[in-house]
């Protein structure tokens, strides 16, 4: 990033310039759908630059997909604090944020879980893999905060059903309903588990 004559360096600031617009970038393209002389001039860094905070192109799409991954998992935690002690009123919340996710002009599905689909290798497999089981933890703690038996198999069906309405929110919602029968199915689970 040209930075003008006499301007202090701000190594945190251009790294996360970066950042911001490669996530933008890899979200709306894929892995593949830039190479790293395009992803330059649309970020506005030289070579040098990408690499001296990253490493390589790779070293940027796991800084991407990490902090993805924190910002979205934070997010869907606050969501289910927010909505109180009750684990039905935190799977409702759960899946009401989703849906207004699914809703947003771009939306393009998870980040994080397209970008191992196209790379089952490093980084994006490894970041995926970890991502997925956040969101396993979190389902998990509202499955075992309901009672259920075997909380850890409950959290693993609330996560398909999560990815699942993922999914089909970007490739066959016309009605935008993908969330709202997500919430259904997860709470007629939990309320088999007799809690």
């Amino acid at each position: 990033m040209p930075v003008p004559k006499g301007t202090t360096l701000d190594p945190e600031r251009t790294r996360a310039a970066l950042l911001a617009s490669a996530t933008a970038i890899l979200y709306e393209r894929g892995l593949d759908g830039v190479g790293v002389a395009e992803l330059c001039r649309a970020v506005g860094a030289s070579k040098e630059t990408l690499y001296r905070h990253f490493g390589s192109k790779d070293g940027l799409v796991e800084a991407v997909l990490t902090a993805r991954s924190d910002r979205v998992v934070h997010w869907l935690t606050a969501t289910v604090e927010e909505a109180g002690p009750d684990p039905r009123a935190q799977l409702g919340a759960l899946f009401d944020a989703l849906g207004t996710w699914y809703r947003q002009p771009g939306f393009r599905g998870c980040a994080i879980v397209n970008a191992a689909t196209q790379h089952h290798a490093p980084p994006a497999g490894p970041v995926a893999d970890r991502h997925l089981g956040r969101y396993q933890d979190l389902l998990t703690t509202i499955a075992e905060r309901a009672g259920a038996p075997e909380p850890a198999r409950l959290g693993r069906q609330l996560l398909i059903l999560l990815e699942g309405a993922t999914v089909v929110a970007d490739h066959h919602d016309p009605d935008g309903l993908a969330a709202q029968d997500a919430k259904r199915a997860a709470l007629i689970l939990l309320a088999a588990q007799g809690v």
